[in-house]
């Protein structure tokens, strides 16, 4: 089980988040935008919200619990078609009811794109730019936002949240190469900026890297609980340069590798970039054909904790879902 954060890691997360460069034109761009709202504001202010409904009060005391879940067959395609009664979801070893059950979900996306820029993958960079403005093209439905973000020594983010295609394929030009490789940081970074959309939407991370590690702040636990506490699934492209493991950083690997379980995701290990677009492809598909489950825990979890989920799929199915969830609030 994941062990909870300490409270003394909020300095080392506040300046984490202070890692994320917008572009300069980003920076120029919020000034004007302060300077005109600033008398909406005043206008917005004016008098109190209405009450809120007792019964969403009541309601909202016990978290439904969402699951996202991906299952393939034994080739490795998606599973459509399958039925609510060939489903189980267990809660620290606890049956619980599936109280929504909706295949092929068509709950939106927010995906956060994170393209490693570092030195070892310069070479390749106007390939995966390529490769990444196809899948942009493919994966981005009006109603889905995704964000472009590149990583080297800092994160950076190149395009904002948009289902702009234009805006987000033209932003991967701005990505830049640098000396380092903050992979930590760029999954904590990706999951904070996630979890600061509005709820009710599907968070994804797609990841595109070498697995290389040099100058995270944040490690591979605050990785971790970022992506598990925003509820975002990470699914991780690693590019292998070279195949023995002797010249590869494999504890990298076995990082995102620990992370996308943890997280319901996958990680797709590519010898070429040859097969990058097929595999982007391959991860198109899957956030298509994905069953959303819900319920309500029974019994309730206390708050502030961490809690193992298990789904049970009847059949020979590979099964993709997040292994724990954080209950929210102090603990108690």
């Amino acid at each position: 089980m994941i062990p909870a954060l300490n409270t003394d890691r909020n300095a080392e997360r506040a300046r984490l988040r202070r890692r994320i460069r917008p572009p300069i034109w980003v920076t120029l761009g919020c000034a004007l935008m302060v300077f005109f709202f600033c008398g909406v504001a005043l206008d917005s202010a004016q008098g109190p919200p209405p009450p809120a409904d007792r019964r969403d009060t009541i309601r909202s005391q016990v978290n439904l619990v969402t699951v996202i879940t991906s299952v393939l067959d034994k080739d490795h395609h998606p599973a459509a078609n399958l039925t609510a009664d060939q489903f189980e979801i267990y809660e620290e070893g606890v049956q619980q009811k599936i109280d929504v059950f909706e295949p092929d979900t068509q709950t939106p996306l927010d995906l956060a794109l994170m393209i490693d820029c570092s030195m070892s993958e310069t070479q390749e960079l106007e390939f995966e730019r390529q490769a990444a403005a196809s899948f942009i093209g493919q994966v981005v439905r009006p109603t889905d936002r995704l964000a472009v973000f590149g990583f080297s020594d800092v994160v950076t983010r190149v395009g904002g949240f948009s289902s702009d295609l234009t805006y987000l394929q033209t932003s991967l030009r701005r990505l830049e190469p640098g000396a380092g490789t903050a992979l930590y940081d760029a999954v904590y970074l990706g999951s904070e900026a996630l979890g600061r959309n509005p709820p009710g939407r599907r968070r994804v991370i797609v990841l595109l890297t070498d697995a290389g590690e040099t100058t995270s702040h944040a490690d591979f636990n605050m990785a971790r609980d970022a992506a598990v506490r925003a509820d975002t699934l990470l699914y991780t492209i690693c590019i292998r340069a070279v195949t023995n493991e002797g010249g590869r950083n494999t504890a990298g690997e076995h990082a995102l590798e620990t992370i996308a379980d943890s997280t319901g995701g996958a990680i797709y290990y590519l010898d070429n970039l040859k097969q990058l677009g097929a595999t982007f492809d391959l991860i198109n598909r899957e956030l298509r054909t994905q069953y959303r489950l819900a319920y309500y825990p029974d019994p309730r979890p206390p708050q502030g904790t961490y809690r193992s989920i298990e789904v049970h799929v009847a059949g020979d199915y590979i099964v993709h879902s997040r292994k724990i969830y954080y209950t929210g609030g102090a603990p108690e």
